[in-house]
């Protein structure tokens, strides 16, 4: 049975308290309001950041110019991006977004360092992008703004835009 014809019987046929859409909620809320978090720590200084200033000196410092601009792009990509996956609005373009943001991180800052956070190494930014594209590929659910959008049940087409966006994002930034 196709993927679309399984979720509209699902949607049609499921309580409005199903599992997996409380779970797919508990996930984007959580992930979402932490990485919102996280811009907030690099644009405003929220949460012990070190808020625009010195987030684009360290932007500087990693060949990013004019640093401070680039700061001001990762910060509101994690902030709106995480915002848009903890209410689910637009998944797949904040998804995108977020994608974007952990491939930089991972070609200028951790990639160096191998696989462990430990050694500030990338597994914290792949497992950013990996949850971003899953909750553009499953959708959102029913208990997000989205839901009544086509893009509420996901798919392969909106995990590509996810990836798709993201990476075309990370590149131009990257070739900057």
């Amino acid at each position: 049975m196709p993927d679309s014809v399984r979720s509209a019987a699902r949607h049609r046929t499921a309580p409005w308290l199903c599992a997996d859409d409380w779970g797919r909620l508990l996930i984007r809320l959580t992930f979402g309001v932490l990485l919102a978090g996280h811009g907030c720590q690099k644009l405003f200084g929220l949460f012990g950041g070190p808020g625009l200033t010195a987030t684009g000196t360290y932007f500087d410092g990693l060949g990013y110019r004019p640093g401070k601009v680039f700061a001001l792009v990762s910060g509101l990509s994690e902030f709106f991006g995480g915002l848009g996956l903890a209410v689910g609005l637009f998944t797949p373009l904040a998804a995108a977004a977020l994608v974007g943001v952990m491939i930089n991180a991972m070609v200028t800052v951790s990639g160096a360092h191998g696989l462990w956070d430990q050694n500030g190494g990338i597994e914290y930014s792949i497992c950013v992008a990996v949850v971003a594209v899953a909750i553009a590929a499953l959708g959102p659910g029913r208990l997000a703004l989205d839901r009544f959008f086509p893009w509420r049940d996901g798919g392969w087409p909106e995990a590509a835009v996810a990836l798709g966006l993201g990476g075309i994002g990370a590149a131009v930034a990257l070739s900057l």
